[in-house]
């Protein structure tokens, strides 16, 4: 843990409103009627989720290190779950970014909600579940968040981005990936949970289905050009934006990048210029 304490550089302290002098907050300008602009790219930045799939707490540290400046999400898996434990998204949170931790909780019922509430404490903002452990799981797991002040969103994973039509069929599933996706986020609604991660090509039947209260992460984020790797079901970052996307989860083409700053600001100029459209 001393080696992510070197490698991450001290973040500049944030000014709001009010932090400012009280003069300036109580004679604000009037040379224009015109709304204030929208920063794009730091839309974006709210949406764009890194994924930190690497093997230790060295290479994360070192990762993130690098997108600080650029990135405030991000997303710890199984891999780096499993090697750096909860200490490592504990630094995360305290040096102020917002964690979505991709743990994908399937189990019996009593099960989940331990580990829901186990996450919580951890000041995770998104938490992943299998939407197939069923709707008694499902229920679980959101009453176990039931009066928790500033809980996470949870988040009902659907049909995974790696399993195309015949993956769903070799598991034994009589539907189309599509199909699927909207009974388990069906299922999930019924249980109160209103997140759901689903593939790109599912956002738009999912957003009619959850209307804008719905909050849908996105993986299987490919910028044109870039390698799909072992993801099926993809689409750009722009695409998925215009389709009703909430967040982005981008990984490796970020952190295999040659330059990861880079490659982020790359993709949060075409997140930035879909928004604006």
């Amino acid at each position: 843990m001393d080696a992510f304490r070197r490698v991450l550089p001290a973040r500049r302290q944030s000014i709001s409103i009010e932090d400012m002098p009280i003069p300036e907050r109580l004679n604000p300008s009037f040379a224009s009627a015109r709304p204030p602009e929208v920063d794009f790219i730091e839309e974006a930045r709210k949406r764009l989720i890194v994924a930190l799939d690497v093997p230790d707490a060295a290479s994360a540290a070192e990762l993130v290190g690098q997108l600080e400046k650029s990135c405030r999400w991000f997303k710890v898996g199984l891999e780096l779950f499993v090697a750096a434990g909860p200490a490592f998204v504990e630094l995360l949170v305290a040096r102020g970014h917002s964690v979505f931790l991709d743990l994908k909780l399937y189990d019996i019922p009593n099960t989940v909600a331990g580990a829901v509430r186990s996450a919580t404490a951890l000041g995770v903002k998104m938490l992943t579940l299998h939407a197939a452990g069923g709707p008694a799981m499902l229920s679980a797991a959101r009453a176990a968040l039931d009066g928790v002040a500033d809980p996470p969103e949870l988040l009902a994973v659907t049909v995974l981005t790696s399993m195309d039509q015949a993956q769903v069929a070799a598991v034994g599933l009589n539907r189309s990936p599509a199909e699927q996706v909207e009974l388990l986020a069906r299922m999930g609604l019924g249980a109160r949970i209103r997140g759901f991660v689903c593939s790109p090509l599912e956002v738009a039947s999912l957003r009619a289905l959850t209307g804008p209260e719905g909050v849908l992460v996105i993986p299987g984020i490919r910028p044109a050009g870039a390698a799909t790797g072992d993801q099926k079901r993809i689409a750009t970052p722009a695409e998925a934006l215009r389709q009703g996307a909430s967040y982005l989860v981008v990984g490796r083409p970020i952190s295999q990048a040659p330059d990861p700053a880079e490659a982020a600001e790359a993709i949060l100029k075409e997140m930035a210029d879909a928004l604006k459209s």
